[in-house]
């Protein structure tokens, strides 16, 4: 593997349609048929996970708060997955509310498995999985280390967090349905809706935290659920915070349940 991505030397991967560098950082684009999803490069590097036992509204699976070090980089879909990138890799659209730029829900964790085998037949080369728990969280913050992606929302009196709008779809503004995505404020490494909308299915078993400082996790070692992060349009403020966990069965459908695409670096 090796310690940084090839579009870093002006060399795109092969199945890339688009890609350069912006005010975000670098990006690729593959495409399906005539849909085009974007990643963006997040850069190896350190930070806390979790919440601290002071943060308002924590729940006690945040914690332990500690270090955790992700040795390489990896790119992250810009978005959850959409009814049409789905539609075009798998044939059928299996949400609740219907919109080819909504993010698709009712798929389990297994489905998801089905859908990147099928992709990664699709675009030789591309070898998509789903996020650790570790990097989606390390995306979603984005160097920042508050309850959320925006550093400069400042909290309430009681502790809370005051405005949520620019950045996330949850109970509050949703309509009680999933939204098209891209229609929030990005993070700064140019992520949308890693807050609200749809829950995000991890690639990691649910678990406890350890309070050791680890390098890479993968999460626990076996269990019967299986990880989402991010919070749904039906979501209370609450949960509308980066280390928010939730844990379901692997085979369980909601129409608040999505998942966003990840791929290692690249070997050059």
């Amino acid at each position: 593997m090796r310690n940084r991505p090839r579009l870093l030397d002006g060399i795109p991967e092969p199945w890339a349609v688009e890609w350069g560098e912006d005010r975000h950082g670098l990006f690729m684009s593959f495409a399906v048929d005539d849909c085009v999803q974007k990643l963006r490069y997040i850069r190896p590097g350190r930070f806390l996970m979790g919440s601290p036992e002071s943060e308002f509204e924590r729940f006690p699976d945040e914690g332990p708060q500690h270090k955790v070090e992700l040795t390489q980089g990896y790119w992250l879909a810009d978005t959850p997955c959409t009814q049409a990138l789905w539609q075009a890799v798998m044939g059928n659209n299996p949400s609740h509310f219907r919109g080819s730029d909504r993010p698709v829900e009712q798929v389990s964790w297994d489905d998801c498995q089905e859908f990147l085998w099928r992709l990664n037949e699709r675009v030789p080369g591309l070898q998509a999985r789903l996020p650790s728990e570790a990097e989606w969280e390390c995306a979603c913050r984005a160097r920042m280390s508050g309850r959320t992606n925006k550093e400069e929302i400042d909290l309430n009196e009681d502790g809370s967090t005051p405005i949520l709008e620019p950045i996330a779809w949850y109970r509050k503004n949703s309509g009680k349905q999933s939204q098209p995505v891209r229609r929030k404020e990005a993070n700064t490494w140019g992520l949308y809706d890693l807050l609200g909308n749809v829950w995000e299915w991890c690639q990691d078993y649910y678990g406890a935290y350890k309070a050791e400082s680890c390098i890479d996790p993968t999460g626990a070692p076996m269990g019967s659920r299986r990880i989402l992060r991010g919070g749904s349009w039906n979501s209370p403020s609450r949960s509308m915070r980066v280390a928010v966990r939730n844990g379901y069965s692997p085979g369980d459908r909601r129409n608040n349940l999505g998942f966003r695409l990840a791929r290692d670096q690249g070997d050059g």
